[in-house]
């Protein structure tokens, strides 16, 4: 196996930045006070009078990107006192250059307040947007059971941490472990209350629903009731559903309609070949077939890699798909976190951007008796 360098030129546009609510950089925080220190120090070392006390009037707007009321004002004070000691030589300017400095100063103090409270109410009701999205998605233990799992999520709506994938690991009956990943219709927020009932329906289903067949079943008319509920609602979904025995040896799966997983053995990515199912909530769960899945016999070192059609499907700027069973056996870690991680960053080199929302579920049977 060739190990794949990692990319790591492309920066995860799922990140906040500057200009989407982010603390704006250090630079822009030193911008106003390094220029108080510049016209101060040359004005200072300076023989003759120097005319740069307009850049000065520069001072109070910039503070007002990076700093409160309080400090805006304060260095607009200090712009003041630049011009009218006599020590700095700038104390000669005009009535009508003195009063607009102090307009400017003080109506940067108006637009620092205005939007310091601004700030405030955004990050209020970013996090209590964050808390909720988590509620419904929340962050996979590193171990649920006798399986290691690591998930990513990335939102192709900025600013969104939950769309229209969806993950979940739960343990299930007689020491089991079992598992999900499916795609709704849609994408974004407006996905997000299919998503809600789907994970719903899950980890109630998880819990006494004899075999997977009958977990799949229970999601199918979980969307048929709510596409009932809603007039000309058409939901529907893909799901790929996992059950470790309770000793990890075996995996049981079954695909409705989504990209089946891919089996990381002794270097070597294959996708596994699974008889296919509908997607869910075509009404279509009378017709499931009666046997419960395809089993896999499990070995140490065994790793299964699940994404979403957002990974399998992206394309660069040639039109051409990203070669995940290619790439997936260079870029393997013994952490599934680390993993996923590898996969995004290789990813985002590829394509350069996300077009459609991205899912992985990283998945690791680790026996009790296995470090």
């Amino acid at each position: 196996m060739v190990k794949v360098p990692v990319p790591a030129a492309r920066r995860d546009p799922h990140r906040r930045g500057w200009l989407r609510g982010a603390p704006p950089p250090r630079w822009v925080r030193v911008l106003p006070l390094a220029l108080i220190v510049v016209v101060g120090s040359v004005t200072l070392a300076s023989p003759n009078p120097i005319d740069v006390g307009f850049l000065l009037g520069a001072i109070p707007p910039l503070a007002v990107m990076s700093y409160g009321p309080l400090a805006t004002a304060v260095m607009g004070c200090v712009v003041v006192a630049l011009l009218t000691v006599p020590v700095f030589g700038l104390d000669h300017p005009g009535n009508t250059d003195l009063e607009t400095i102090c307009f400017v100063a003080v109506l940067s103090v108006f637009l620092s307040y205005v939007r310091s409270r601004r700030d405030a109410q955004l990050n209020l009701e970013r996090m209590v947007a964050e808390a909720a999205q988590r509620a419904v998605v929340p962050p996979l233990p590193e171990r649920v059971g006798t399986v290691r799992c690591a998930g990513l999520y990335r939102a192709a709506q900025l600013g969104t941490l939950v769309g229209g994938d969806f993950f979940d690991v739960r343990r299930g009956p007689a020491s089991g472990v079992r598992a999900v990943m499916g795609d709704v219709q849609g994408h974004g927020l407006a996905a997000v209350s299919t998503v809600a009932a789907l994970l719903g329906s899950f980890r109630e289903a998880v819990l006494d629903r004899p075999d997977l067949t009958a977990v799949a079943a229970a999601l199918d008319r979980r969307l048929m009731v709510d596409s009932a509920e809603v007039r000309n609602a058409e939901l529907f979904a893909t799901a790929v559903l996992l059950e470790f025995s309770g000793d990890a040896r075996s995996v049981r799966m079954v695909t409705c309609g989504h990209p089946p997983p891919v089996l990381l053995r002794d270097g070597k990515a294959t996708e596994i070949e699974l008889v296919p199912w509908t997607p869910l909530g075509l009404g279509l769960s009378d017709g499931v077939p009666h046997q419960d899945g395809q089993v896999l016999p499990l070995r140490p070192g065994d790793m299964l890699f699940l994404a979403s059609d957002g990974v399998t499907e992206a394309r660069d700027a040639h039109g051409a798909f990203y070669p995940l069973l290619d790439r997936l056996p260079g870029l393997a870690d013994r952490d599934p976190a680390v993993l996923a991680g590898h996969v995004l960053a290789d990813l985002l080199a590829h394509s350069g951007t996300l077009r459609d929302d991205v899912t992985m579920l990283v998945l690791t049977p680790c026996p009790r008796d296995a470090p």
